[in-house]
Order: C-alpha cells, then sequence, then structure tokens
C-alpha cells in the first residue's frame, strides 16, 4: 500500500526533516518558463508543488498538472483558490477551512459544493486549517475571502486558532501572508503555533530572502512554501537553497 503524502509529511515532521514547497499559479501560461522553474525544483530537491491560486477563475489547472507531470516526479498538491481547481492528475489536495476567518463559506460551504466531486476525483484529501496573518499589505486572499487576516503581532490569538483547528480535527496547519505579502510571518508568530499545536505546520507568504526561510525553519515551521517571489524570478531559487 502507497504511504499517503500526508503520511509522508508527518513522517517528516517527526524527523525533523524541513520541507519545501513551491507554488505555481495555473493562471500563469508561461510554460517556457515553468518548465525552467521545474527544472530548477528538481535540481534543489523541493519536496512538493502546490498548483492553484485566489482568483475566481478555474485556470488551466489541468493543463498545467499534465505539463508539469511530462517535466518531474515531485508530487503536486492542489492548493484551490476555488472549487473549480480539482483535477485527478495531481496527488492530494488541501481541504482548506479558512480558520482565521468567519466566512461560513470558506468554513464548510463551498466544502459541501465540492464533496461529491472531490469523491469522485480519487485526491487524496488533507483536512487543512488555513489561517491567513497579516503581510502588512491588502492580498488577493483577503479580498476574496471576505475575511480580515490575524494581525501580525497576536501570537496567542494566531496559536488559539490552530488550537481550535486542530481539536476539530483537521490534519495539517497553513499559515499564509498571502500572495505579494510585504514581509514574512513572524518567528514569534510562527513559534506560538508550533509550541500549542502537534500538527504539521505549513508556513507561507512573503519569503524572499534565504533568512525568511531559515526563520521560519528556526521557529518550527516543517514545510515553507515558495510562489510568488518566484513567478517574477524563477532563478531565485538557485539564491534561495
Amino acid at each position: 500500500m502507497n504511504t499517503s503524502i500526508l503520511q509522508k509529511i508527518i513522517s517528516a515532521c517527526h524527523n525533523n526533516e524541513k520541507l519545501i514547497s513551491v507554488l505555481i499559479d495555473p493562471d500563469n501560461r508561461n510554460f517556457e518558463q515553468l518548465e525552467y522553474l521545474l527544472s530548477l525544483c528538481d535540481q534543489k530537491g523541493v519536496n512538493y508543488l502546490l498548483v492553484g491560486g485566489s482568483l475566481l477563475s478555474e485556470g488551466n489547472i489541468g493543463d498545467t498538472i499534465a505539463f508539469i507531470k511530462t517535466k518531474t516526479a515531485i508530487p503536486v498538491i492542489i492548493f484551490p483558490g476555488t472549487t473549480h481547481q480539482i483535477s485527478p492528475l495531481a496527488e492530494a489536495i488541501l481541504l482548506l477551512s479558512l480558520v482565521s476567518g468567519r466566512n461560513p463559506d470558506l468554513l464548510i460551504g463551498k466544502h459541501v459544493e465540492s464533496a461529491f466531486r472531490l469523491k469522485a476525483s480519487g485526491l487524496e484529501i488533507i483536512p487543512t486549517g488555513y489561517m491567513l496573518i497579516d503581510g502588512g499589505r491588502a492580498t488577493t486572499a483577503s479580498y476574496i475571502s471576505f475575511t480580515q487576516p490575524l494581525p501580525a503581532d497576536k501570537p496567542m490569538l494566531a496559536a488559539a486558532t490552530a488550537l481550535a483547528a486542530e481539536q476539530l480535527g483537521l490534519k495539517l496547519l497553513y499559515m499564509d501572508g498571502g500572495s505579494g505579502a510585504a514581509h514574512a510571518i513572524s518567528p514569534d508568530t510562527i513559534r506560538s503555533v508550533k509550541s500549542n499545536t502537534s500538527l504539521p505546520l505549513v508556513v507561507g507568504g512573503g519569503l524572499r530572502t534565504q533568512a525568511d526561510i531559515q526563520n521560519a525553519f528556526d521557529a518550527g515551521a516543517n514545510m515553507v512554501v515558495i510562489g510568488n517571489a518566484l513567478e517574477i524570478n524563477p532563478s531565485l531559487l538557485n539564491e534561495l537553497f
């Protein structure tokens, strides 16, 4: 029996391995640039590719994943920005509950809409507590979700939110400053969440330098996600790792 993606992430956490993911926007149709980025991901030992985005369009998620599969064996996890961003070509999907907000559509409503499609897809479903943290700039995720991010300077509020997500039975925590965040999530906030929960912790948004990534890992992140910065400059991956 194959080991699930979630089981692999949990095992890596127990072994204190640090995981790296690259976020790919399916609305970006520059496949030549994507091919170059994928070759760098292979060279640098990237663990997972997240495919998805915050916009309301489906993007070309099926075509994007199909293209990825011809270029690399790195597992693909869907990071859905809409219920339309589902493709059986991926290995898994993060079933996101936006626990930092109070929009019922993103806590249960959209999940009901997509439940049968998800079941039919055959994808591994990873129930994920998704937390938007103020990154110093209004982001697409906050705008589209009609929610306010958690304050950047309230670590215990983030910890309480994460702990509630764990108590509700979610299996993964994802703290996100949002695409284009002005700054990365503070080590204090990451440390507070990690010290009060036992779930694997993913951190993304505003990670642009080696120091940003190392600070996140040192504070307790088990996986970092690099996205927007690599869309602008794929070669940055050479500088980050």
